[in-house]
């Protein structure tokens, strides 16, 4: 996949383990570097790598087919739930697996590796991490939606190696963008096949991230990635 290198905020002390971060459309990782450098402000996560990847500019249909950072095309925004682009999305899902082979390869054991994101990058994370071989220590997506739903079975091992990796989600109740009820019902299928999933709403919010949201999911991954030292 031809992109931009991963922005990266380094552990401060003994590197044990990783957050990969991914972004919406149109934007690029930098755009959610300032919450790791907020927890670095704050004497949080430590011991923790953030990695944050750049899309590839990529033709959207919804941008009149002009080039913008995309994970994989969007073809309507009437409903993101059906208007999937497969190789796109397949073509992300190994990238995504290829970074956490990375962070693997640097001696950080599988089971110390969040894959989360916003959006669409939250949607291509729940996608590869509930597909990926490898056990990982947790999975988010704010304001996310479940790819290829109707295929998914397809994808995902019964057996897969991340079946009792707990999932965060959150998403604004007035969300105009990505629906409500398209993140609910996502997490009413992950649960139905197996996933224990916590689904967090948030009163008001639209297409972005709220500040008790950044607190849930701090939360979160300091239950899924406790100081080792």
């Amino acid at each position: 996949m031809a992109t931009a290198a991963p922005l990266i905020v380094p552990a401060l002390k003994k590197h044990t383990a990783t957050v990969i971060w991914a972004h919406g459309l149109g934007d690029s990782g930098a755009g959610w570097m300032p919450i790791a450098e907020n927890f670095r402000r704050r004497g949080r996560f430590s011991e923790c790598a953030f990695v944050f990847p750049n899309a590839p500019n990529i033709p959207v249909t919804v941008n009149f087919g002009m080039e913008m950072p995309g994970w994989y095309d969007i073809t309507t925004f009437g409903d993101l739930a059906q208007a999937h682009d497969q190789p796109g999305i397949l073509k992300s899902r190994d990238y995504f697996t290829s970074l956490i082979k990375a962070e693997i390869e640097k001696g950080i054991p599988s089971s110390r590796i969040v894959l989360g994101g916003f959006s669409q990058g939250g949607a291509i994370s729940l996608f590869t991490g509930i597909s990926c071989p490898d056990k990982l220590a947790g999975i988010f997506g704010l304001s996310s939606y479940l790819l290829l739903h109707n295929k998914i079975k397809d994808y995902v091992k019964s057996e897969s190696a991340n079946k009792n990796t707990p999932i965060f989600m959150g998403h604004g109740d007035v969300d105009p963008l990505v629906k409500h009820e398209w993140g609910l019902d996502t997490s009413k299928t992950l649960r139905e096949m197996g996933w224990i999933v916590d689904f967090r709403t948030y009163k008001g919010l639209a297409h972005s991230a709220d500040p008790k949201e950044i607190d849930d999911l701090q939360k979160y991954l300091e239950e899924r990635l406790p100081p080792l030292s």
